[in-house]
């Protein structure tokens, strides 16, 4: 079963972007990560659930969080969120 997922990515123009992986194009764009890791939730949240991957300015993995209902790999250790 494949996982769904949401990444937050720096924007080629600036600010941040919410990418499906493999996506062409960006679901959504806005000026902050913060604002950009809050619409990656939404989308997940309205869509069963899964894994936010948010991305450092220089497009390293910085965090991951599992939306509900989605399935955690490692809830006994997830103690951030």
């Amino acid at each position: 079963m494949a996982r769904n997922e949401r990444h937050v990515v720096p924007d080629k123009d600036g600010g941040w972007a919410v990418r499906a992986p493999n996506a062409e194009r960006a679901s959504s764009l806005h000026a902050t990560q913060s604002e950009a890791e809050a619409r990656a939730k939404e989308i997940l949240a309205g869509d069963g659930g899964g894994e936010a991957v948010i991305h450092r300015p220089n497009g390293r993995i910085r965090d991951s969080d599992t939306v509900a209902p989605g399935n955690d790999p490692f809830p006994p250790r997830d103690k951030r969120h």
